[in-house]
């Protein structure tokens, strides 16, 4: 690359950081982080009525969740309407925009004249000077709004990094409004001064702005101002079929924090959803950067697949440290009421989870693991009548006095167990079963010796004897 590389996310605080958003920002960011430039968050709140500090708190802690940091910002647009003002100035003083003092009402009639005879409902341009044009008269309390000149023949066309040659004609477009008669830039306008300020240079974001492009280049030819490269991604899709979106299906980043997946695993599903590498499946962040180069980036829509994110967010809950993932069982296990203490989920949780995560999904299913360590258990009674027969009781409460006299270790639990095995003639499942239902409160759970280790002794001798095995 000959240019410093700038790239940029401009959410919108009208609502979470959806998943299509999220998408474009990583896009954004890899594509940044390969060539050694920079990433840019800017918060696009000129929708006043709409935005929210609640959102932007919601964007900003998603950023820092999918470990997606910028160099600068966050930059908010309301906080730079002076230079949008400047801006502006230039342009109406070189007759590239204009006052149009046109009411909601006559538009609206315009509009429906227009489509009576099967045409356009562009706008007609009634206050557009041109030479030897008489414009209407200025009416009384009317505040207008600001409309950039938009040329009226020739094509815009751009060769949009993900879709390829785009070409639309200017008569195809109107002439749009760039400030609102309250004085706030519209979307279209804001974007190009900042993009121009900023100096992005290539813009990712998804195929619905396709149609805004021929304006923004525009506007960016009327200033003077050097072009960014275009990359318009398609939409991400839900079960449905139908597109995901704030209004339609579309979960907030952080529900999936709250709902047990790890970081690593949404870049990775989301990268991999509009994008491949070869057939690699499985990546880190670091074989992201290393490969995005901004080709390879996929032109048909791509399906949201909850299955396929649950199995690559089980990889990653294998492949985590313990102690990484013992904060965040903790808080869910506080979700399901379970508190701990500090201690416990600094010494003794990470085991509980070393144990377990090899079988879980989410640290949610890891949390309703890790809770029969810590709360009671109260086994199913067809759990009970099917493993907890009269055949086996007495060797589960042999097994009872032997742990209750052993040392508390893996070996020396073992032990135990193999000596009522022999004792008894039974087969392992015969035994482990039915002391895990008691234990546990399940028959299927990892090596007995493994998690009657991790259980307190107390509890374990207690849930034996709840039965009447054990009269101790």
């Amino acid at each position: 690359m000959t240019t410093k590389i700038r790239t940029r996310i401009a959410p919108s605080p009208t609502g979470f950081l959806h998943l299509g958003t999220a998408r474009t920002a990583l896009y954004s960011w890899a594509y940044a982080r390969h060539f050694g430039g920079e990433f840019v968050l800017r918060i696009e709140d000129t929708d006043v009525a709409r935005s929210t500090q609640n959102s932007v708190d919601q964007i900003l802690a998603s950023m820092q969740w999918l470990g997606l940091d910028y160099d600068e910002g966050p930059i908010y647009q309301m906080q730079r309407l002076s230079r949008y003002k400047e801006v502006l100035d230039l342009l109406i003083a070189k007759g590239k925009a204009y006052y149009c003092y046109s009411t909601p009402e006559e538009l609206e009639a315009t509009r429906e004249a227009k489509r009576a005879r099967g045409e356009k409902t562009l706008y007609d341009g009634r206050w557009r000077p041109a030479p030897g044009k008489t414009l209407p008269h200025v009416p009384d309390g009317v505040q207008p709004v600001v409309r950039f000149c938009n040329p009226v023949d020739g094509e815009v066309s751009w060769d949009d990094l993900v879709k390829g040659p785009i070409t639309i004609n200017n008569r195809e477009i109107d002439d749009l409004i760039i400030v609102r008669a309250d004085g706030i830039p519209t979307y279209n306008f804001a974007v190009v001064v900042d993009d121009w300020d900023m100096q992005i240079s290539h813009v990712f974001r998804g195929d619905e702005h396709i149609n805004n492009t021929p304006w923004q280049i525009n506007i960016f030819k009327a200033l003077g101002a050097p072009l960014p490269l275009f990359g318009h991604c398609p939409v991400i899709l839900g079960d449905d079929g139908q597109k995901l979106s704030k209004r339609r299906g579309a979960v907030s980043v952080t529900a999936y924090e709250e709902g047990g997946y790890l970081p690593e695993a949404m870049l990775n599903y989301l990268a991999r959803l509009g994008w491949s590498h070869g057939d690699d499946e499985l990546f880190s962040q670091e074989q992201l950067v290393a490969w995005f180069d901004g080709s390879h980036l996929n032109k048909s829509p791509a399906q949201w697949d909850p299955a396929k994110l649950l199995w690559v967010n089980a990889h990653y809950i294998k492949q985590a440290d313990s102690n990484r993932l013992a904060p965040l069982v903790a808080t869910q296990l506080t979700r399901l009421g379970v508190k701990l203490e500090p201690a416990v989920v600094e010494s003794h949780l990470p085991k509980v989870c070393g144990l377990l995560k090899d079988r879980c999904d989410t640290t949610i299913a890891l949390a309703h693991w890790a809770a029969k360590f810590y709360a009671d258990v109260t086994p199913e009674a067809s759990e009970l009548q099917q493993h907890v027969t009269d055949a086996v009781r007495p060797s589960i409460a042999l097994l009872a006095e032997k742990l209750a006299a052993c040392p508390w270790d893996r070996a020396s639990i073992a032990a135990a167990i193999k000596e009522v095995l022999a004792a008894s003639g039974l087969k392992m499942p015969q035994l482990a079963m039915p002391v895990r239902v008691l234990v546990m409160g399940t028959a299927q759970t990892p090596s007995l010796d493994a998690v009657l280790e991790l259980c307190d002794r107390e509890k374990v001798i207690l849930r034996l004897k709840g039965v009447g095995l054990v009269g101790l």
